[in-house]
């Protein structure tokens, strides 16, 4: 079978012919119709990854019919599903256990015609979604879900802002919170990115590369309820001066650097919460879809690439250029 293969650090991105797996108990075989892209993705192919083994078949997000079934998986046969890539959470829902993994590293992920996966990772895919769109919905979502709901307790009439709109998480973030009925409002530093971002319902947004974009912000909404961050950086020194009382700042990532030194006042006199997350539950997953089937929720997908294409998709994620996800058609 062809696979996207992690080969080595000087040539991390290869297609190539690999053995296909066969299922052993509680497997199943899932042929790919579609894989989608993470930041997770390009950081393994740049070296900045933690746990980083060669060779590896990358990708955390796949959309696909099972064709093989191991002992105890038989009921999956012929069915399309998608995959939840978050494995062996643990059993405590707060956080993650030791033995937590997601797909694609270290074991082999989606970015191939086939997969090898545990079956109680399988769900069925969303009926009005085509393989692309359904591809495009594990990862990002379910961190997006977790980050709203779990987290950040989101409710009717919130106000929200969005750090950073154009990466596939920051457009589910947006979607969930719209679809809650919150009032959203978002940074990008593209002008189009903002423009699109409105066409999604979005309120308002301001550009981070302006200077005074926390104070435009602040003028435009007033105060924030939530905030999700991906970035950090030293411009998160910003956000709780145009946090509320109670605010809850979510954060996933920090592309911009860490948390800065920052005022404390405003932080422990307005009651705020800063809190991190990864990734989600079972459980998380299954009310994600559920979401997901329930709001008709259609995911962006900025670009679909063949597989033979997917050094030119990954190189579109390292220069950061879309809004969504990017897709690789698989079969």
């Amino acid at each position: 079978m062809k696979a996207v293969v992690l080969e080595s650090a000087e040539n991390p991105i290869i297609v190539k012919e690999v053995s296909k797996p066969s299922p052993g108990a509680g497997e199943v075989l899932v042929q790919i119709k579609a894989a989608a892209l993470n930041r997770r993705d390009f950081w393994i192919t740049q070296g900045k990854y933690a746990g980083i083994k060669y060779p590896t078949i990358l990708g955390a997000d796949g959309s696909g019919i099972v064709t093989e079934a191991g002992e105890g998986g038989a009921d999956w046969m012929g069915k399309e599903v998608i995959i939840n890539p978050s494995h062996n959470w643990g059993e405590h829902a707060e956080f993650q256990g030791k033995d937590f993994k997601i797909l694609g590293l270290p074991d082999d992920g989606t970015m191939a015609e086939y997969v090898l996966v545990k079956a109680e990772y399988l769900y069925p895919k969303p009926t009005h979604l085509d393989w692309e769109q359904a591809a495009a919905i594990p990862l990002a979502s379910l961190t997006a879900y977790r980050a709203l709901f779990t987290k950040a307790h989101l409710k009717k009439g919130d106000k929200v802002l969005i750090v950073g709109v154009g990466a596939g998480t920051g457009t589910f973030l947006l979607q969930w919170a719209v679809a809650a009925g919150a009032q959203v409002f978002v940074t990008s530093g593209s002008g189009d990115k903002l423009d699109r971002a409105k066409q999604l319902g979005a309120s308002a947004g301001v550009n981070y590369k302006a200077q005074d974009w926390a104070q435009e912000l602040k003028h435009l909404a007033g105060g924030f309820d939530i905030v999700v961050d991906s970035a950090l950086g030293p411009d998160f020194a910003k956000i709780p001066d145009v946090c509320n009382p109670g605010a809850r700042i979510v954060f996933f990532g920090g592309t911009a650097g860490n948390i800065p030194e920052i005022n404390a006042r405003p932080l422990f006199w307005k009651q705020i919460q800063i809190l991190g997350t990864t990734m989600g539950t079972q459980e998380e997953f299954k009310a994600m879809l559920a979401f997901v089937n329930e709001h008709n929720i259609v995911p962006v997908v900025d670009e679909i690439y063949p597989l033979a294409d997917a050094k030119a998709a990954f190189e579109k994620m390292g220069a950061s250029k879309q809004f969504g996800k990017i897709v690789l058609k698989i079969s």
